[in-house]
């Protein structure tokens, strides 16, 4: 093959091939799997004209840009996403939103779980008073009865510091479990919202009884919100592995597992460090008298504020489709 015909059998394809590599230099989180696809398949041809142009044809025009175009989308191919530091900004940015977002469908599942377990805890208090001695135990339906909550002692037991830590850590065993409790086929997570849902709503039924849930609710106004949002996403989370095990699809079953798997790990990954904030709350500033309730409540709608905008993260572009 001579010169002038090598150059108009490939002129098209390098200008079609340029073309595509510089908008996804420019846009690369906008380039969607077709594109990517095209772009792959125009490299490896430009890559083989790119060596018989080095061999046939070198130092001609050609010949040279082809070498550049080759470099540049090797470049571009190959590099390490996760170099200075981008892993780290990727995982708040993309990966973390972008599985919230993918298990948004079991998160509501959770939330509804969860949500008729405490109206079930609620009113079986409420019809059965001696359900308080079994949840709280006899102390604290004492304290009840004369006025005072079991959250008082908070502020005289331990030392904010080891009680912060001491909660922070229990949160953080329920969220696990809740997690992990996916590889049960779900079960171990359904157990989870249950159970704390249903503490939840007979808790507060028995403080109803006795005309204390203004100040439960106080307590757990700064913390509460935050804390039973992160135990229903892990939850949620646990469902989606739950669901791969148990649940037939036209894909394989492994990948499946691993598509749910990956999510649900960077979804715990994304909720883990939360609880740092949320144990010096709830052991320090929840149960302070000379933190008023409406600070609390500010406090806590802004916590799960700040937690939902992280999770979903508005200025996340669409996945192509």
């Amino acid at each position: 093959m001579d010169y002038p015909s090598f150059v108009a059998q490939g002129q098209s394809r390098w200008d079609e091939f340029e073309r595509r590599l510089t908008d996804a230099q420019a846009k690369p989180r906008a380039i969607d799997y077709a594109d990517l696809e095209a772009l792959a398949l125009l490299y490896r041809q430009v890559l083989h004209d790119h060596a018989l142009a080095a061999a046939r044809f070198a130092g001609t025009g050609v010949a040279r840009r082809l070498s550049r175009l080759s470099l540049a989308a090797t470049r571009f191919l190959y590099r390490n996403r996760d170099e200075h530091g981008t892993g780290f900004i990727r995982f708040w940015t993309t990966t973390f939103p972008r599985a919230f977002r993918h298990n948004l469908p079991n998160t509501l599942a959770a939330v509804f779980l969860f949500s008729v377990a405490a109206l079930f805890g609620l009113f079986l208090a409420s019809v059965q008073l001696g359900l308080a001695t079994t949840l709280l135990g006899p102390g604290a339906v004492a304290g009840l009865e004369s006025g005072h909550l079991w959250t008082e002692a908070l502020l005289t037991s331990v030392p904010p510091s080891v009680s912060s830590s001491a909660i922070a850590r229990n949160n953080v065993g329920v969220v696990l479990a809740g997690w992990a409790g996916g590889a049960l086929a779900g079960l171990g997570s359904l157990y989870i919202l249950f159970m704390n849902g249903f503490l939840l709503g007979a808790v507060f039924g028995v403080t109803l009884h006795y005309s204390m849930a203004d100040r439960l609710f106080e307590f757990v106004s700064a913390h509460g919100p935050l804390e039973i949002s992160l135990i229903l996403v892990t939850a949620g989370a646990g469902l989606r592995l739950g669901r791969a095990l148990v649940e037939a699809d036209e894909l394989p079953r492994g990948v499946l597992l691993r598509e749910g798997g990956r999510d649900a790990l960077a979804i715990l990954l994304g909720c883990l460090p939360w609880f740092v904030p949320l144990g010096f709350v709830e052991g320090v500033l929840s149960p302070s008298l000379a933190v008023p309730p409406l600070l609390k409540a500010v406090l806590g709608v802004s916590l799960l504020g700040l937690f939902l905008v992280a999770a979903w993260n508005p200025f996340l572009p669409e996945e192509a489709p």
